[in-house]
């Protein structure tokens, strides 16, 4: 997980439910699977949540960042699914919307993963991507 800090905006934040139109969504495998590294680390998973954020970087131009944070920041659109409360910033947003984050298991580990209809471009080892 990515260790940045999201800067914090002078806005209300707004939830999006499951059951609405949502733009970003979260699969219940990794729904289930940021669940369980939440309640790992003592997280209450009430308030505390998975924060998906886009950042300057890579051979492309942006990056993904993830990372638990105790609680949403003004101004974060929040998303619930599958009982997971995911928080983006309001300057990550526009990269990522319509976007699935998903997680995927196996031999080699498993990891989470940003599945962007936005992209037009990735770096050779898809770690960055361009819009």
């Amino acid at each position: 997980m990515v260790n940045t800090l999201a800067q914090p905006t002078h806005c209300m934040s707004t939830t999006a439910k499951e059951g609405e139109q949502p733009e970003i969504e979260v699969s219940e495998a990794a729904s289930n699977k940021a669940l369980a590294l939440l309640e790992e680390e003592n997280f209450d998973t009430d308030t505390a949540g998975l924060r998906l954020f886009v950042q300057q970087g890579g051979c492309a131009g942006l990056s993904y960042g993830m990372r638990f944070d105790m609680s949403s920041d003004e101004g974060d659109i929040i998303y619930e699914h599958h009982d997971l409360r995911v928080f983006v910033d309001p300057a990550s947003i526009q990269y990522i919307v319509g976007s699935v984050v998903e997680y995927e298991g196996g031999l080699q580990g498993g990891g989470f993963a940003v599945e962007n209809p936005n992209v037009v471009s990735e770096c050779g080892c898809g770690e960055s991507f361009r819009t």
